[in-house]
């Protein structure tokens, strides 16, 4: 696989939820014209590090997730000071079924990574499971009045394991994530997630207790 990644900036909010916890009151968002969906995905992911576990604890997450249409090899970045992860994509590889063998494109940037962070490794990174993450993603687009997408919503019923535990656990959760319509970083950006979490606190949500599906799925 020789592609260049493509790159974007996810500003997303994560909320905690039970299971039978009620949607949120979307059309209610300032902006929203319409929703579409759900459009129920099945996503598969397997996350990787190397042994010491030196790219989470700089803020990098490296993943394989088949399903839904960003499918393939990703790396998030840690958060920005504006709350954003910068995310690079490759196309998903055709290694054999049931097999996580990491493309060298993938290999390079985590070394370029491990460099930055001041860890060097001798030879290609020596990249191990982590975590498998399978999801139910029930997701929802929401359009403005010029039928851009102002943001996603989804509805997520998770199922992780820590492979290096044998750990198993389960849960719901709601993610928010702008769209390309969004408003530009101001008040009517603070207005629209100000809303969002204001309508699933009266749902009966409230703030992700962990940063990231990842990190819950290893206790943190």
């Amino acid at each position: 696989m020789s592609d260049e990644p493509t790159t974007s900036l996810e500003i997303e909010l994560t909320f905690d939820v039970v299971e039978d916890t009620p949607l949120p009151l979307l059309m209610t968002l300032p902006g929203v014209a319409s929703i579409t969906g759900p459009e129920i995905r099945d996503l598969d992911a397997r996350y990787l590090d190397v042994p010491d576990l030196a790219l989470g604890r700089a803020g990098y997450a490296v993943r394989r997730r088949t399903g839904g249409p960003d499918e393939g090899w990703h790396i998030k970045g840690p958060k920005d000071t504006g709350g954003g992860r910068l995310e690079s994509h490759w196309p998903l590889d055709e290694g054999p079924a049931g097999t996580v063998v990491v493309p060298p494109d993938v290999d390079a940037a985590v070394a370029a990574i491990l460099s930055d962070v001041g860890v060097t490794p001798a030879g290609a990174p020596d990249l191990t499971p982590l975590a498998r993450i399978r999801n139910e993603r029930h997701a929802y687009v929401l359009l403005g009045h010029d039928g851009g997408v102002l943001a996603e919503f989804v509805d997520d019923h998770v199922t992780a394991t820590d492979e290096r535990r044998g750990a198993n656990t389960a849960w719901r959760e709601w993610e928010f994530e702008l769209g390309p319509s969004a408003p530009p970083p101001g008040p009517a950006r603070d207005a629209l997630l100000g809303a969002v979490s204001a309508a699933v606190a009266d749902a009966g949500g409230r703030p992700a207790a962990s940063d990231s599906k990842l990190a819950r799925s290893l206790g943190l």
